[in-house]
């Protein structure tokens, strides 16, 4: 007798993971800026990888942008409908996408999702209007859409017209080739183009040598030519795992691959935008500091804003310690997400 009025929490709960603002601050976490020059824009980030600690990432890259430059940033997750808790391999549900609505720049750590049409919806409407995006590491293969044709074209290996290799291809330059550098043995050290060396293009102002660095590895980039791409920061693939560690000395840096460039997109019928894509992106990457300055000045730029001469102020906010990325949940002796964890856990300290 008693069993329909315990199914009513988990429908409540349901209901509010497919997007209605109930209970929001369950289901993410917002930052308020309230000084700098980036007061009045929101920035919308969207965590949803199973492997290199999204939902680690860009809370903190989230409060950088809210603390030391004004803006408001809400931050998404992959959310398990029947827990609440934050489930980076669950792939089918990210609460809040509306907030795309008023967004002013979206950034994206995604990988092989597959959300039902009510939530790529936002995504598509956001695209339409040419708003900016970043993507992140494995925001090159950001969808793998299997439960409906809606948005089938924002698969990663979609093989069709304009959209073939899917989201990735289309909107940020590439979508999924393979590992460059030998995962988990040669990690990444970034390299200014020559050009926007030359230039001073305004997304590498302020970064100085070696110091965009990660312990992911260079990922395959064939970017698409003449589409406007422009390569930013090549990555040298380094012998091991240190900062310090000296360049291969094979075909691997001969010559090195793109790890960072900006390319314009305009979906059909929509507005012109421009997109932002650094294959680098792991939570681990951002303890460098040139690694977050390469991202926090492509906000600025994204979004028409001057960027410092000497480059932005990405000095971190409270303890940042992230798990080394790898799959499924963390346990003794093995790297993964760390289980039972909420989106509140995020909050500003």
């Amino acid at each position: 007798m008693f069993r329909p009025m315990m199914l009513i929490p988990v429908f409540a709960l349901l209901s509010a993971c497919a997007g209605s603002p109930a209970h929001a601050d369950d289901l993410w976490v917002t930052y308020e800026g309230t000084d700098g020059p980036g007061v009045g824009k929101h920035i919308v980030l969207i965590s949803g990888d199973d492997e290199y600690r999204s939902e680690e990432a860009l809370p903190q890259l989230g409060k950088i942008l809210a603390e030391r430059h004004g803006f408001t940033c809400t931050v998404l997750f992959a959310i398990d409908p029947e827990t609440g808790h934050i489930q980076p391999d669950y792939q089918q549900n990210i609460p809040g996408l509306e907030h795309l609505e008023d967004a002013d720049l979206v950034v994206m750590a995604l990988r092989f999702r597959d959300l039902p049409d009510e939530q790529m919806a936002h995504i598509d409407a956001y695209l339409k209007r040419g708003g900016p995006v970043i993507g992140m590491r494995t925001s090159t293969h950001a969808f793998n859409i299997r439960s409906s044709n809606t948005y089938k074209r924002y698969t990663f290996n979609f093989g069709e017209g304009d959209w073939q290799g899917g989201f990735g291809r289309f909107v940020l330059g590439e979508t999924w080739i393979n590992h460059h550098g030998h995962h988990k043995v040669e990690s990444t050290r970034g390299v200014i183009a020559e050009a926007a060396a030359a230039g001073v293009h305004p997304i590498v102002r302020g970064i100085e040598p070696g110091t965009i660095w990660g312990p992911s590895d260079v990922y395959g980039v064939r970017l698409p030519q003449p589409e406007g791409c422009e390569p930013l920061v090549l990555g040298a693939v380094l012998t091991g795992m240190g900062d310090d560690d000296a360049p291969v000395d094979n075909q691997k840096n001969a010559p090195m691959m793109p790890i960072a460039w900006t390319k314009p997109y305009q979906l059909e019928g929509g507005e012109a935008g421009t997109a932002f894509t650094t294959t680098m992106g792991a939570a681990t990457d951002l303890v460098a500091e040139g690694t977050r300055r390469l991202i926090v000045n492509a906000a600025y730029w994204l979004l028409g804003m001057d960027v410092p001469e000497d480059g932005t102020d990405v000095a971190l906010v409270g303890d940042y310690h992230p798990s080394q990325y790898g799959f499924g949940a963390a346990a003794e002796g093995k790297d993964g997400y760390i289980v039972g964890r909420v989106p509140s856990d995020y909050a500003m300290e």
